[in-house]
């Protein structure tokens, strides 16, 4: 279990905020526990890393439906920030605004924008089948990324030029705007953050600095996953800046229903139907698992909606490998067609009973058994 604070505690926000109160909530936190305001103060540090990672998954409709279902879990490492370095990266234009500046901005710990940076993060939306889900499988798909350009190594110039240095920032590719105690780092207007400039552009690139490339990707689907998780392949997104690391491969599930199975959680639910004969005496009927059919006790007198076990012929549990149960809900079967005998037999049973049938039925069942036996009235 996850010793994470619920997000919406964290920002103190009701279950249903919307993004305009998630992001006055969380503005109002950045701008309490900012590093700036609260120098060599760890717990403060701690508390502006906490309402950032929340934000981050609240304001995401992706993530924060992920997380109203599965709470901490269905995240699957796709949240929370290693510094306040990356903080300032991801929120880069709220803290400008914060602080009433048009740009980025995390005060001195911000890291460079002309220096190396780690590429996007990838979103690629994969369906499996149901057998997929529980058995796991691997599944070839195509992703398009971005890049840096292999020819001008993403500077955006031609081959052989010289970059010219920006003279609105000195090649910093940002500008430093001071405001009482706070130094803001906003990206150069002039360069757009590059430091320099070319004559020339790049012919493949166009003076991008970046190209897309295709790729084709081998991704292996672990057993027990259900619709909505995740996969994380960490260095599979996009190519990072500057020499940057590149960023992550993120794999959302979806997993087909099933004609005969349901998840519930880790147990595999189906119905079986029984006839009634062999749930009143008992008996043995097969049931479809996820495995091959397998005969099933019926226990003598079993009623309609009683649930009946295989253990451990469930779904994998995803992280522990430990199989749940298969569940099946017991159904009678009432047969549409009947020969006379049977007819008769359950005219017989329902007058052993007491029970009311439809009365021409049992009338014509007893005038021709009376025949048969020689005791016509």
């Amino acid at each position: 279990m996850s010793d994470k604070r619920d997000y919406y505690e964290v920002l103190g926000a009701k279950k249903d905020a919307s993004a305009a109160e998630l992001k006055k909530l969380y503005r109002k936190l950045a701008l309490k526990y900012h590093p700036d305001r609260n120098p060599d103060d760890a717990e403060a540090e701690a508390k502006f890393k906490e309402a950032a990672e929340a934000y981050d998954v609240l304001s995401n409709e992706d993530k924060r439906a992920r997380y109203d279902r599965f709470g901490h879990a269905g995240l699957r490492g796709g949240a929370g920030f290693s510094n306040t370095d990356d903080i300032f990266s991801s929120f880069g234009d709220m803290f400008a605004d914060l602080f009433g500046f048009g740009g980025g901005g995390g005060g001195g710990r911000r890291r460079s924008r002309n220096g190396p940076r780690k590429g996007n993060d990838v979103r690629y939306d994969l369906t499996v089948s149901f057998e997929e889900g529980v058995k796991g499988s691997t599944h070839e798909i195509t992703l398009k990324r971005s890049t840096e350009c292999d020819t001008c190594e993403g500077s955006g110039g031609k081959a052989g030029t010289e970059p010219i240095a920006c003279g609105t920032c000195g090649g910093r590719g940002e500008v430093i705007q001071q405001q009482a105690f706070l130094q803001v780092r906003t990206t150069c207007p002039t360069c757009r953050g590059q430091g320099r400039s070319y004559a020339e552009k790049c012919t493949v690139c166009s003076g991008r600095g970046r190209t897309v490339a295709e790729r084709k990707l081998n991704v292996n689907i672990p057993a027990g996953v259900d619709d909505g998780m995740q996969l994380r392949l960490a260095g599979e997104g996009e190519g990072g800046v500057r020499g940057g690391p590149p960023g992550d491969l993120y794999v959302f599930l979806s997993v087909d229903r099933h004609e005969i199975f349901e998840r519930h959680g880790d147990d595999v639910v189906c119905l079986v139907h029984v006839p009634y004969p062999v749930a009143a005496l008992g008996g043995t009927v097969p049931a479809p698992t996820l495995d091959g059919d397998k005969d099933l006790e019926i226990p003598q007198g079993c009623q309609p909606g009683t649930q009946l076990r295989f253990k451990g012929l469930g779904a994998p549990n995803v992280r522990n490998g430990r199989r749940g149960d298969q569940v099946m809900v017991v159904q009678l079967r009432v047969p549409t067609k009947l020969d006379d005998r049977q007819k008769e037999l359950l005219a017989e049973l329902a007058e052993i009973e007491g029970q009311k049938i439809k009365e021409g039925e049992t009338s014509s069942f007893k005038k021709f058994f009376s025949k048969l036996t020689g005791h016509d009235d």
